[in-house]
């Protein structure tokens, strides 16, 4: 596969030979999985001591004569705290048990349950899928509708010297790549409609494009993703066909990714 290469000012320059993963077959399976096994997911369990946090005495015994026993008083074995005395005269209350008030929770959710697994191979070939997507001209329309009419051909390339350049310059190059489509390429962060603002999610935020870099290249742009070659996630290209930019480096790098 061939992609275009541009100068940092936007303008063709030439051409040059995408590395082989772009050629892949996008196995759509194993990047649900992978993204599955390797988005966050928030632990939540009740207090591990809660229900607890008193003395209570254990299983009460109904022998005669024994000292703080419950025969002859027509109560339970129930586990019981104290909450006065009178001599050898008791006031208790159900206490440590599932089934008593304050008591403990019977089957709370025990944390963040059984963790997902993957095969390195099945990661690799998943992360290959996200690269080869976002190459494909129908995953990006898909995932792009308003795009139907743009004359840019995907994979875009743009040559290795972003580091000195500033980020007036290169929003003015994707201006003039993308043409009325900011509101895609770049984010735009706007709040959000009704209770979600009072639950800790005032913003919402598109995407945006995203700059794919060389590991050894330092860029910083304003309103956009930048991403080092080993720093891309299954979560930055997912959903699959998202406006994603090349470097030369980072080309040569993925050169030898098989």
């Amino acid at each position: 596969m061939k992609a275009t290469l541009y100068d940092i000012t936007g303008k063709k320059k030439g051409e040059i030979e995408m590395p082989k993963l772009f050629d892949n077959r996008v196995r759509e399976d194993l990047v649900g999985k992978y993204f599955e096994v390797d988005k966050f997911i928030q632990p939540y369990s009740p207090d591990p001591r809660g229900g607890r946090k008193h003395s209570a005495s254990g299983t009460i015994s109904h022998k005669r004569h024994d000292w703080k026993g419950h025969y002859g008083k027509g109560i339970s074995r129930t586990p019981r705290k104290t909450m006065w005395r009178r001599g050898t005269q008791f006031f208790w209350v159900g206490a440590e048990v599932s089934s008593t008030r304050g008591g403990r929770r019977a089957h709370g959710p025990k944390g963040i349950g059984k963790e997902k697994k993957i095969n390195l191979r099945e990661i690799q070939i998943a992360m290959n899928s996200g690269f080869a997507a976002s190459a494909n001209k129908n995953y990006i329309l898909s995932r792009y509708d308003s795009l139907k009419d743009l004359s840019v051909q995907f994979p875009i390339v743009i040559e290795s010297k972003l580091e000195k350049v500033k980020t007036k310059e290169i929003k003015k190059m994707l201006n003039l790549l993308f043409g009325e489509m900011e509101n895609l390429v770049f984010k735009n962060k706007k709040v959000r409609a009704g209770k979600g603002k009072i639950r800790g999610r005032k913003y919402k935020s598109n995407a945006g494009l995203l700059l794919v870099t060389g590991n050894d290249e330092d860029v910083k742009v304003n309103g956009i993703d930048v991403k080092k070659l080993g720093e891309v996630k299954i979560s930055d290209l997912y959903p699959l066909g998202r406006l994603v930019i090349y470097t030369e480096k980072s080309l040569s790098q993925m050169e030898a990714i098989k």
